[in-house]
């Protein structure tokens, strides 16, 4: 029955990362710009947030879900306005070397701002919380160690799928060349401005 939770849980965390999105975006951009540990970190920054939504979904905390979705325009603003600025910030940034930096404060920078994206969308937790209740995770939760285990495997079904993209798109790193690496720069600037535009226009709609 653990082995089966933990199992769950890996397929919710792969599935729930799945969709392409500004995160992936922004992973891919970073991958081939900084370096795979750069891409990776943003993709663990991603990962946590959605371990943090499953715990919350999982533990059946009615006054936490009741404030995410009370206060989820507020969240979606932020998220919106961030992604718009980092959009501009890529399209405005220049490619000046193809040379992988050690610096930690960058890790770490990469690390939280996928984080805070990720968690700036309560949609999330809505999804993992539809997605347990359909599969009738919530009813085998029984007790801390079963809700632990299946927190665990959305973390690793989630890293795993970062981990994936983050190799495939490693593999492309080698081949592209300053001209298309700034190509690269501005499309994603685009993208990821798009997404938090729709997400600001989605509001007022």
């Amino acid at each position: 029955m653990m082995t089966i939770i933990f199992l769950k849980g890996m397929v919710i965390g792969f599935l729930i990362s799945l969709p392409v999105g500004p995160i992936a975006v922004l992973c891919i951009h970073r991958t081939l710009n900084e370096g795979r540990i750069h891409g990776m970190l943003s993709g663990l920054g991603a990962s946590t947030a959605d371990t943090v939504y499953s715990f919350l979904a999982a533990s059946g905390l009615s006054f936490i879900s009741n404030f995410l979705i009370k206060e989820q325009l507020w969240f979606r603003l932020l998220g919106g306005f961030f992604l718009c600025y980092m959009g501009v910030r890529l399209l405005r940034s220049r490619v000046i070397q193809k040379v992988v930096s050690e610096d930690s404060a960058s890790y770490f920078s990469n690390y939280v701002s996928a984080l805070f994206l990720t968690l700036s969308n309560p949609g999330t937790f809505l999804a993992l919380a539809a997605i347990f209740a359909s599969l009738g995770v919530t009813q085998t939760l029984v007790h801390h160690t079963s809700a632990g285990l299946l927190v665990s495997g959305v973390f690793i079904g989630s890293g795993l799928w970062w981990f994936i993209l983050n190799s495939v798109t490693g593999v492309f790193l080698k081949k592209l060349d300053y001209i298309k690496l700034a190509w690269l720069n501005r499309i994603s600037g685009i993208v990821i401005a798009v997404f938090g535009l729709l997400v600001l226009v989605s509001l007022i709609l």
